[in-house]
């Protein structure tokens, strides 16, 4: 199929790819007295008491914003808000087929961080969460900063910690395959972006010790010059002092996770890295190497970010049952242990079978995901609430 074209034609007949429906019956005066004036005042003077309540009479305990700024859209790159609507509509129709959960696009005129973060903290009360999307590094981590500390509901960048919890999963069960440990398997991470640097981070948090991130410069170093902040953090990562570029980086290596750019590392480049090591090459819609090319030269385990290859590092494994388990747990922020529950989750749900035959992700249209990854993301909600009450009161 002609996906670009047919994807046109689709669009054309659809008109937009989300509608509004109400859910109760309109159909006479009982109908509009119940559902508007003048029933409504009661649940309004209710949440006026207490706003929390907003949670239980309204639909806003089950309604997450998909937030852009337009400017790293979908492999697309700076495009602009409203280029970026048919993305984030799809999006939220992801949330609502997998994870249940209603989401509405709000595409914002400005790259201004600041303003981005006043105008979807105004809008905040409408919602029980906010899902940033497609905004470019640096200015996603200062405006997923900024906001989670203006609001009270959880604030999570997909492009971020979507593909972190899913490359996580993927690396445990790669790693059971290979028979090497997290602790002390060699990973190198291409690409310092958005992705790249929440991997990064996620993987150190579960105890990965020999982290090294390269960007278009190459390694990541304590010792090299002119690094912001969040460039900084991953270079403190670096802990055995790797420099040079990725091919420098790769050799010895047990794992590459790749988010950056197409062709990026060679068949050759696989040869030099550690007996069977495992290759993620996940930048799209071109990986950094293909998975028989990977294969070929060595690889134990490969995976991409696309569908038509086996082991598809998918963000839509992670993101609807990890806000589901949040909103359900009426969860005011997204924690590394939120995340790491989500991870350990979605690796159980691939048995010894499938890993024997290279399997290291369930498929995307799996059932069992997201509810899986939601009571563990609820579960570790309570836990982290239970512990915090115990220690207060001791």
């Amino acid at each position: 199929m002609d996906y670009l074209g047919e994807s046109l034609k689709r669009h054309a007949a659809w008109r937009g790819k989300l509608e509004i429906r109400p859910k109760m019956p309109l159909a006479g005066k009982e109908d509009l007295a119940l559902a508007y004036t003048p029933g409504v005042a009661a649940p309004c003077l209710e949440i006026q008491k207490d706003i929390r309540k907003s949670f239980e009479l309204t639909g806003r305990w089950n309604t997450v914003a998909v937030v852009t700024d337009g400017s790293a859209v979908l492999g697309l790159g700076d495009i602009g808000p409203e280029a970026g609507m048919p993305v984030m509509e799809g999006k939220c129709a992801l949330f609502k087929a997998f994870g249940g959960v209603d989401a509405v696009p709000l595409c914002v005129r400005t790259q201004n961080v600041d303003e981005i973060v006043r105008t979807v903290a105004l809008l905040a009360g409408s919602f029980g969460g906010i899902n940033l999307e497609d905004i470019a590094a640096p200015r996603c981590f200062e405006i997923e900063e900024k906001l989670q500390a203006a609001v009270e509901i959880p604030v999570f960048h997909d492009d971020q910690h979507g593909t972190a919890v899913t490359a996580l999963a993927a690396v445990l069960n790669a790693l059971k395959i290979t028979g090497k440990k997290l602790e002390t398997a060699g990973i190198v991470i291409a690409g310092a972006g958005a992705a790249g640097t929440a991997t990064a981070l996620l993987l150190a948090a579960m105890g990965a010790k020999d982290l090294v991130v390269c960007d278009r410069t190459g390694a990541l170093h304590p010792g090299r010059a002119g690094l912001n902040r969040w460039k900084a953090r991953l270079a403190a990562l670096n802990t055995t002092g790797k420099t040079g570029n990725l091919a420098e980086a790769l050799v010895g290596a047990d794992l590459f996770i790749g988010v950056s750019a197409p062709g990026t590392v060679s068949a050759d480049m696989v040869k030099t890295m550690a007996e069977k090591p495992v290759i993620f090459a996940m930048a799209n819609p071109t990986p950094e190497i293909f998975p028989d090319e990977a294969i070929a030269a060595g690889a134990a385990v490969a995976g991409t970010g696309r569908s038509d290859f086996p082991n598809q590092i998918n963000n839509v494994l992670a993101f609807p049952g990890i806000f589901r388990g949040a909103l359900d747990a009426r969860a005011g922020r997204i924690t590394e242990k939120m995340k790491i529950a989500a991870a350990l989750a979605l690796a159980g749900l691939v048995d010894e079978q499938h890993l024997a035959n290279g399997v290291i992700l369930p498929e995307p249209f799996d059932t069992r995901v997201a509810p899986t990854v939601a009571a563990a993301v609820a579960d570790a909600v309570a836990g982290a609430t239970a512990g915090a009450v115990q220690e207060s009161s001791s």
